[in-house]
């Protein structure tokens, strides 16, 4: 296994965790109230709450909370508890709001989650559900690289500096042997960290060669005449990856535990509704992503028909994947080699699933302790 998807960087001989260096696969750093959307609460609320605070990204890897928004799936299992939303586009950002309280329930990727997880010493957050696998892909440029062979002396984007994608990278080309100095992109291989915003742009203009990036990001670039090299998906055995977890506060989890499940179920049964709607939960979701709150546009039918395609919707955490790539970072000498144990609470969405007829998922061993 080669691929490595990890939101920590190592700094000097220490190799310490450096929170604040750590992106996401968004379009940048700052939280967007997302309200426009949202369907009125009705009913008994949950646990007595007024509101339940979720956070997520604008990327089609997130399909599952805008589709379950946008459709006002979570608002029907939460009842007279309003659903708010909080748009985010980078993971630090995700965290800090979850450890302060200004969101209670994310959707966030899976170096932000244990990086969180591990600064806190375990008492931050829990993963408490999957959300999706793969959409991961390295797109070049036809005329300057044609084959995986040919990467040395090119320019190759990722979306910032010891993100999930940019560690991935670095493992892939350390592995065929390239040596780059993590720190610096600099190397047999160059790796320049560059807003997914910004990607297309520089592919057009020809200042990057490549792009290791997520959806919808690789779309982008293949309908800018990029052809897709490597879809990460074959690093992986059976092609599947965490990309996307479900994150809750500890002391929500503790508090609230009704909301928590209300949300889980949610969270199955939108994902069991795009699974058995295609065309209109990609319809629900370009329309999701033309709120002004994310994109303000909705992406042409080149770009959202291959971005929807290319993400795998699921339930299961893919707990043995995290595990895998915090080993392969560790090994990389990219990140101390932390302690996972009690990182994922899965009691609760196995009970959903149960009820829904479906088999319970596993942790990996690293459940609650």
């Amino acid at each position: 296994m080669s691929a490595v998807r990890f939101r920590l960087l190592a700094a000097a001989a220490t190799v310490p965790l450096l929170i604040g260096a750590l992106g996401a696969c968004g379009y940048g750093s700052q939280a967007k109230k997302d309200t426009a959307a949202d369907i009125a609460p009705k009913g008994a609320k949950t646990d007595g709450l007024d509101e339940v605070k979720l956070g997520f990204f604008g990327n089609t890897t997130h399909a599952t909370p805008l589709v379950g928004i946008q459709k006002g799936l979570f608002q029907k299992e939460l009842g007279g508890t309003a659903v708010k939303s909080s748009v985010f586009n980078a993971g630090p950002a995700e965290i800090e709001a979850l450890n302060s309280g200004a969101i209670d329930i994310g959707w966030i990727g899976p170096s932000p989650a244990i990086n969180g997880y591990v600064k806190s010493h375990g008492k931050s957050l829990k993963i408490i559900s999957g959300s999706a696998s793969g959409g991961v892909s390295l797109v070049v440029n036809p005329k300057k690289i044609k084959s995986l062979d040919d990467l040395k002396g090119k320019t190759i984007a990722t979306p910032q500096l010891g993100n999930t994608q940019d560690v991935a990278l670095l493992n892939y080309l350390a592995e065929k042997g390239y040596k780059v100095d993590a720190t610096t992109g600099r190397g047999d291989v160059t790796v320049q960290r560059t807003e997914n915003k910004v990607t297309p742009t520089a592919f057009r203009q020809g200042s990057i060669d490549a792009a290791w990036v997520p959806e919808p990001t690789a779309s982008k670039l293949v309908a800018e005449g990029g052809k897709t090299l490597l879809d990460e998906k074959k690093l992986w055995k059976d092609g599947k990856f965490v990309i996307t977890n479900v994150i809750v506060s500890q002391k929500f989890l503790k508090e609230h535990p009704k909301a928590v499940e209300a949300v889980l179920r949610g969270s199955v049964k939108t994902n069991d509704w795009i699974r058995s709607h295609p065309a209109e939960a990609k319809k629900a979701l370009n329309d999701k992503l033309a709120d002004p709150t994310i994109s303000g546009k909705s992406l042409p039918g080149e770009v959202i028909d291959p971005a929807f395609k290319n993400v795998d919707l699921t339930d299961d955490p893919l707990a043995a994947t995290l595990q895998e790539e915090a080993d392969h970072a560790v090994k990389a000498g990219l990140l101390k080699k932390p302690d996972l144990k009690g990182i994922y609470d899965l009691t609760l969405l196995n009970k959903v699933l149960r009820s829904e007829g479906k088999q319970p998922v596993d942790d990996a061993g690293l459940g609650s302790k």
